[in-house]
């Protein structure tokens, strides 16, 4: 009997240990306050690291209604739909509710951007990682707290990362990939003031299409004192990219850093675009401050010259209130190296999409080496090839495959951060960017004021 007893206990044993461990790797999203539509275009996308259940943490309210709504459609459509379940939790302690419950491992946070990083230090001190859209502080003070954020998130073996779309955009992609090539770039020139060895310019609309609806925002995204002006929000963008095509795989430091100029300047809404763009029949009293003669004014609009370990840079912003028909944001950029400059177009000659143009400085047969170094980063951009322009000038050609659109990126940045969350390791070099990337916009606002 003792040994038939025992028999089962092997069994049951032998059962147990067969049975698979639960997957500490899997990540469970919690979404905070999703004020803004980027939250909702994460889960645009099904994963199979992340858990289909998502907690949702925030007050009641237009701004939630319509993140759920917009997961609703994403669920609902008829090619690749997804498979999220949401959990609401509504009430007005909501980052204090999912601090004491925390049902999921990273917090995701898009919304007001004054508020982001009291967000992310409470998150990191209650052992959560962080996952959250762009900018992580707007201010002065906000960055002294990011510092913080860090060495606590280091102390605790935790990932806080921002979401970068655009080092996604595939021209973008290539022109670093080609300034990675000496045979084709050669060195990053120096530059100048007035000729940068790199730039980026962006132009954004107020009043946009996203998953093929009309926007509605927030009347708060118009109040530079909680989303910040436009040098320290989507300049963020741009200066990351900086950092990351001149000097790809560098830690960066503040000290590396020098302002030389930047500026600031409103673009203004008549009532009939602001009722369009929030669905609001009049100005909220917190946005009164900016309104002269009815008309609203905001600072959304900047530019920041500067040097980075000696390299002469220019980034700027523009928002407009609506695109031309048939057209939408834009993206301008160059890099101007000893052999040949990369340049990004987007304009009406490339029918308003980015288009990637080399213009060579050599003599002798430039274009086999370029198609050389196009064969060389096939399997990164696979079917890219290049159509001769003029005797100097060559456009590189990309299937329309690769080119997936701005809304898509979120799902390759996601896709990065689970390789990352897995490993529990970022690249030596993120955090390190990531600090000198906020004090760069920040020291060029206070330069700007000033």
């Amino acid at each position: 009997m003792k040994t038939k007893y025992f028999y089962w206990i092997a069994i049951a044993t032998f059962i147990m240990g067969c049975s698979p461990k639960e997957d500490n790797s899997k990540v469970k999203l919690m979404t905070l306050d999703p004020g803004h539509f980027h939250a909702a275009l994460i889960q645009k996308t099904s994963y199979k690291d992340i858990d289909t259940t998502v907690d949702v943490y925030a007050p009641e309210g237009s701004e939630v209604k319509d993140f759920l709504n917009k997961i609703e459609g994403y669920n609902s459509r008829s090619e690749n739909p997804t498979n999220w379940t949401v959990k609401t939790h509504f009430s007005e302690d909501y980052l204090e509710k999912m601090i004491a419950e925390k049902p999921g491992n990273v917090m995701v946070v898009s919304g007001k951007n004054s508020k982001k990083i009291d967000y992310i230090l409470a998150a990191v001190n209650a052992g959560l990682n962080v996952y959250a859209d762009k900018p992580l502080v707007v201010n002065q003070q906000g960055f002294e707290k990011l510092k913080k954020v860090f060495k606590i998130a280091a102390e605790k073996n935790l990932l806080v990362y921002d979401i970068m779309t655009e080092r996604f955009e595939v021209t973008t992609g290539l022109q670093k990939a080609l300034s990675m090539q000496p045979e084709v770039f050669g060195m990053l020139l120096d530059g100048s003031p007035s000729e940068p060895s790199i730039s980026k310019e962006s132009i954004h609309h107020l009043s946009k299409i996203v998953s093929g609806k009309p926007l509605v925002r927030p009347a708060w995204f118009l109040d530079t004192n909680q989303q910040g002006e436009g040098i320290v929000d989507v300049t963020t963008h741009l200066v990351d990219l900086v950092q990351w095509e001149a000097f790809p795989g560098q830690i960066i430091d503040s000290s590396d850093i020098e302002i030389i100029s930047s500026k600031r300047w409103t673009t203004s809404l008549a009532p009939d675009q602001f009722k369009n763009i929030t669905g609001l029949d009049s100005y909220p009293e917190y946005l009164q401050k900016d309104v002269k003669s009815d008309t609203l004014n905001i600072y959304c609009n900047g530019e920041i010259n500067y040097t980075i370990k000696g390299k002469h840079a220019k980034v700027s912003v523009i928002w407009n209130y609506k695109a031309p028909e048939g057209t939408g944001d834009t993206h301008q950029s160059s890099m101007r190296g000893s052999k040949s400059d990369l340049i990004i177009k987007q304009g009406e000659a490339e029918n308003f999409k980015p288009t990637l143009y080399v213009t060579s400085k050599e003599e002798g047969d430039f274009e086999s080496t370029l198609k050389q170094a196009l064969e060389s980063i096939q399997g990164d951009y696979p079917g890219v090839t290049a159509d001769k322009v003029s005797d100097s000038q060559w456009k590189i050609v990309i299937p329309e495959i690769l080119k997936i659109g701005h809304e898509a990126h979120f799902g390759q940045v996601t896709d990065n951060f689970l390789k990352y969350y897995k490993n529990r390791i970022l690249p030596e070099w993120e955090v390190p960017n990531m600090i000198t990337k906020y004090y760069t916009t920040k020291q060029a606002y206070k330069k700007a004021i000033n």
